[in-house]
This record gives structure tokens, C-alpha cells and sequence, in this order.
């Protein structure tokens, strides 16, 4: 299988605005939470852009998308507005989950964005659940779940390969392997590093990829997507990327130099595409600052939609904790399922 991809101009342009989005969101973010008006953890997606913007690129509207807690990334690529994703940020009623989730625990229906999940590998048996659901129903849907490379520790790992290929379900498993689960190498954690081979243990198909290139980041989760509506079961991509920044913004950074991290950042995946664009004239001069510009102009506004939002009242804080509260003729239609 072939694929054949886009990749005029208009197409690449695209994808260089969408990975630079993400990374002048999250250096917003930064400031932010410095200002103290983002409070909790935040866990920074720089250097890892390619990855969810080049799988993101062949999914469909009625597709699933579960995430880890390094979510942003995958949110915005995913087409979550930034004025409601902003305000989640800020813990605002006008959040895209009311000021409850935060960073860490970005949802939004609309999407089908079945939010961040704190737990490590705790999205995989969600992602299980969807494509069954799906299958069942006879619906085209698939459901990409990406998780980090830590998550293959976690025995929900291999029961959810497992079950995913022995009921051959549309799930495209999305590794982001930057290396370290959280100060952990990989070479520690693991005695076989090639996650990939992991997933072919359960005879799944698999493939390694250069998660700092999002033009392969797209081939190969094309390929993927392809192989999973045509029925032929799930499949498991392992993009190779790596974060330029901390584990989060508490992590002091001492398990890795920083020799490594400038030598990643000559592989930044936005400064690839860009330069690659350049030197074969697709890239115009002044055009990626006017990118930049309209980006900065988005967050701008997003920001002063978040800043000027509403605090939910404390009378109102037990809502939504009770299943029952919320009745569940909604809650299938939202799935577009039957009670």
C-alpha cells in the first residue's frame, strides 16, 4: 500500500503553520504559568510537533483521538479552538471542560477529543473501548491513541495490543518515543528499546518513524490509516521525536546535558520544513514571519478571551461529579450510539 499524499505547497504551508501554532501556544503557556495564571503541572510539547500534526493530517471528523497529558499539541492539531482550549488553561468556566480538567485533562466532544489522561497508558484501554464500540456498531470510525514510550511498562500495554489484534480492531496506536519516561532513559527502562518490535510480538502490523520529520509522520500514519479502514486491523506506529524542554515545568533536567538536547534541536522539525521549503522555492521571503504574525495575533486574542473569562462559582463546584446527574440519551447521542 501507497498512499499518495498531498504535499503541494498550499498543503506544506499548512503543515509548518499547524507545528508552529502549537509551539508559540505553548511559549505563551510558559509565560503564563511564570505569571502564575496557569497553576498545576504543565507538561510542554516542544520538538514534538511533527508527530501529532502529521497524523492528525489523514484523520476524518468522525475519527476518535485519545492523548496523554502532554496534550496540547495533539488538541490543536485536532481543531480545537484556542479561545476555549486557552481558557481551560486558565481553569475558566469558559474552558473547553468548564475550568475543570486544565492541562492536563483537555476534552472536547465536538472533536471527539477524549481528553488528556494523567494516568501513564491510561488512554490505551479507552482507545480499546471506541474501536470496539465502533466495530459493533458497524460504524468507519478508527481511534488514534498516543501514549509515550514509558506506557510499554504498564501491563495495560500488552492487553490492549492483544485484544486490539485478536479482535482486529480500527485503533492506530501512536508511540511518541522522546526517550525518557519522565528522568528515565529508555536504555534503563528497557531491554529491547525497539518499541516498534514490541507490537509485532503480538503480530500487529508496525513501523518505526522519524518523529522529527512531519512529511514521514504523515506518510507513514497514511499507510496506517489505510490498512486499518480497509479492515485489516490495528497498527502501530512508533514515532521517534524528542522534547527540547523539561519532563514539566518542575523537572530540573539532571538525567539528560545539554549537549544532547542542542543536538536534537538541530533536528527542530519546524526548522527542517522550513529550510527544506526554502532552498526549493516554497517557502517565500517574509511569508513564514506573516505565519508567525497571524499565529501571535490568535493567541493574543485567545489570551484575552481566557483572561477576561469567569470562575465556576463554588456553589456550583459537586456538578457533573455523579454519573446520574447527566441523563444518558445525551451521553449516546454524543457518541452517536443507541442506549
Amino acid at each position: 500500500m501507497n498512499p499518495k499524499l498531498r504535499l503541494d505547497r498550499q498543503r506544506l504551508l499548512e503543515l509548518l503553520r499547524q507545528m508552529l501554532r502549537i509551539r508559540r501556544f505553548e511559549a505563551k503557556c510558559v509565560e503564563l504559568y511564570q505569571a502564575q495564571k496557569i497553576r498545576g503541572f504543565l507538561h510542554l510539547y516542544d520538538g514534538e510537533e511533527a508527530v501529532s500534526v502529521g497524523v492528525m493530517a489523514v484523520l476524518r471528523p468522525e475519527d476518535w483521538v485519545v492523548a496523554t497529558y502532554r496534550e496540547h499539541g495533539q488538541a490543536l492539531a485536532r481543531g480545537i479552538p484556542m479561545r476555549p482550549l486557552m481558557a481551560e488553561m486558565l481553569g475558566k468556566l469558559e474552558g473547553c471542560c468548564r475550568g475543570r480538567g486544565g492541562s492536563m485533562h483537555i476534552f472536547d466532544a465536538a472533536t471527539r477529543f477524549l481528553g488528556g489522561n494523567a494516568i501513564v497508558g491510561g488512554g490505551l484501554p479507552l482507545s480499546v473501548g471506541t474501536a470496539l464500540a465502533d466495530k459493533m456498531q458497524g460504524r468507519a470510525a478508527l481511534t488514534a491513541c498516543f501514549f509515550g514510550e514509558g506506557a510499554v511498562d504498564e501491563g495495560e500495554f500488552h492487553e490492549c495490543l492483544n485484544l486490539a489484534q485478536l479482535w482486529r480492531l480500527p485503533v492506530l496506536f501512536v508511540c511518541e518515543n522522546n526517550l525518557y519516561a519522565m528522568g528515565t532513559p529508555l536504555a534503563i527502562a528497557e531491554a529491547e528499546t525497539d518499541i516498534a518490535k514490541k507490537a509485532a510480538c503480538y503480530r500487529m502490523a508496525s513501523e518505526a518513524v522519524d518523529g522529527m520529520d512531519v512529511v514521514a509522520v504523515e506518510a507513514a500514519a497514511a499507510r496506517a490509516v489505510e490498512r486499518i479502514r480497509a479492515g485489516e486491523g490495528p497498527v502501530f506506529l512508533e514515532c521517534r521525536t524528542y522534547r527540547f524542554r523539561a519532563h514539566s515545568m518542575f523537572d530540573a533536567q539532571l538525567y539528560r546535558t545539554k549537549e544532547e538536547v542542542e543536538a536534537w534541536r538541530a533536528r527542530d522539525p519546524i526548522e527542517r520544513l522550513a529550510g527544506w521549503m526554502s532552498e526549493v522555492s516554497l517557502l517565500h521571503a517574509g511569508e513564514r514571519a506573516a505565519i508567525e504574525a497571524e499565529i501571535d495575533r490568535e493567541i493574543a486574542d485567545a489570551v484575552a478571551f481566557a483572561e477576561a473569562g469567569t470562575l465556576e462559582p463554588v456553589e456550583e463546584l459537586e456538578r457533573f461529579v455523579l454519573m446520574d446527574e447527566v441523563p444518558q440519551e445525551r451521553l449516546f447521542a454524543a457518541a452517536g450510539a443507541r442506549p
